[in-house]
């Protein structure tokens, strides 16, 4: 089954609250339109009421099952409880000016709703860059309990082939304890895609052909996140032939578990992470889907300033699959 038929089959009539702080913007809006429609999700759209029916009028979309909040319009006794709520959870760093500020801001008051149950999860970035998403949810939402960073994967899909890659999006040139845990919750993010986790940890070496701080990095990290998680399947380093290749995978490093059959594929930093999946999907011919943040408490998803509706649409999905697997 297609990968976004298996999800929708997932959170189908399951009610799932996902807000959109760029409720205004003409692909938020026919995109969340199409999810309320198909009984996948409760969109809220953050934005002026008026100008959100006008554009869906000119997009001759239905606003049915759509709930729209003004925030210059909210009640003071909720923008209050909204302060006091991240007064709280930044535990001194924040007084209640700075918050009520913060609350000014579409993508912080969105964050304060996912972190207050208010939403389930939130998808922007739309018209805002990758920062004004990640920073609201890193001081509001924060990371789940033992992970100490999120981190970006892409599901990496093509016929009946699908795979994941990290970390693609988010951390430049992580440490080996942090290498370790994109590895763990990559694989752990994989599930929630139909993929069985078989996460190798790539490099230019194989099993100590080569020696450098770098190939020691990926190393180290392999064992660290085999530590960390000892039923998943986790090996490294490697080669991404020895990773993919089962014959390759025979000649370099035979006594893997994961060599030649991989499934999730770490990278050891962002560079070549971010090079590796656009090569796999402008010369590969794969489906780019993401980036998925990973780690976070709660779902918080970051869009392409460059995405359409289409864009738009499949990511709320996941968000909604993020969420679905938070409240199971």
């Amino acid at each position: 089954m297609d990968l976004f038929e298996s999800l929708k089959s997932k959170i189908k009539d399951r009610k799932i609250k996902l807000v959109f702080p760029e409720g205004e913007d003409e692909r938020i809006i026919s995109a969340t339109s199409r999810l309320a429609n198909d009984d996948l999700a409760i969109p809220v759209l953050l934005g002026n009421e008026a100008e959100i029916k006008k554009t869906a009028d000119a997009l001759n979309v239905s606003l049915d099952g759509i709930e729209i909040v003004d925030i210059e319009n909210v009640p003071g006794e909720v923008r209050q409880q909204m302060v006091q709520a991240i007064v709280e959870r930044r535990k001194g760093k924040t007084t209640a000016d700075q918050a009520a500020q913060w609350l000014k801001d579409p993508n912080y008051f969105g964050t304060t709703m996912v972190y207050m149950d208010d939403v389930d999860g939130m998808v922007s970035g739309a018209a805002h860059p990758t920062g004004d998403t990640v920073r609201p949810a890193l001081q509001i939402i924060k990371t789940k309990p033992g992970v100490n960073l999120i981190s970006g994967s892409f599901v990496m899909q093509k016929g009946d082939q699908r795979y994941l890659f990290a970390d693609c999006a988010i951390n430049i040139n992580p440490n080996e304890t942090q290498l370790a845990e994109i590895a763990v919750e990559s694989g752990k993010t994989a599930r929630l895609f139909d993929i069985d986790p078989r996460v190798a940890l790539l490099s230019f070496s194989t099993n100590g052909s080569a020696k450098s701080p770098e190939v020691e990095k990926v190393h180290n990290a392999t064992k660290l996140a085999q530590e960390m998680d000892p039923a998943m399947p986790i090996d490294g380093e490697m080669q991404f032939d020895a990773a993919f290749v089962p014959a390759v995978a025979k000649a370099k490093y035979s006594d893997s578990k994961v060599a030649g059959h991989a499934t999730v594929f770490v990278f050891p930093e962002l560079q070549s992470g971010n090079i590796g999946y656009k090569i796999a999907q402008r010369m590969g011919g794969f489906e780019a889907i993401g980036p998925i943040l990973q780690g976070l408490n709660k779902p918080v998803s970051d869009l392409s300033r460059g995405c359409n509706a289409e864009d738009v649409y499949k990511v709320s999905i996941i968000t909604a699959t993020q969420a679905l697997a938070d409240k199971d």
